[in-house]
């Protein structure tokens, strides 16, 4: 990470957070870490989105109201296809 984008994302934690104050450990440990796990939920968002509108994934709304994936069994075959292909088969 770069100074810039460290500071980006320090800015950012404390626009969010004003009236925060932290050790340098917890900069990292909690500030950092927000920002980056809040970025990560948006990308895996985004990604499972995709994966529901190619099939490759079911998405299916609990009693609770959350929202659960699951694999579409129909699309087995070509998951491993997909997943031989890049290098990542089990």
């Amino acid at each position: 990470m770069q100074k810039t984008e460290i500071a980006r994302e320090i800015l950012a934690y404390l626009l969010d957070h004003p009236e925060a104050q932290d050790t340098l450990k917890g900069i990292v440990q909690w500030w950092l870490l927000e920002r980056k796990i809040k970025y990560q939920v948006e990308r895996v968002k985004d990604t499972l989105d995709e994966l529901v509108a190619t099939g490759s994934i079911l998405k299916d709304q609990g009693g609770d109201a959350r929202i659960r994936y699951r694999l579409n069994p129909d699309k087995h075959e070509k998951i491993r296809a997909f997943l031989r292909e890049k290098g990542n088969a089990k």
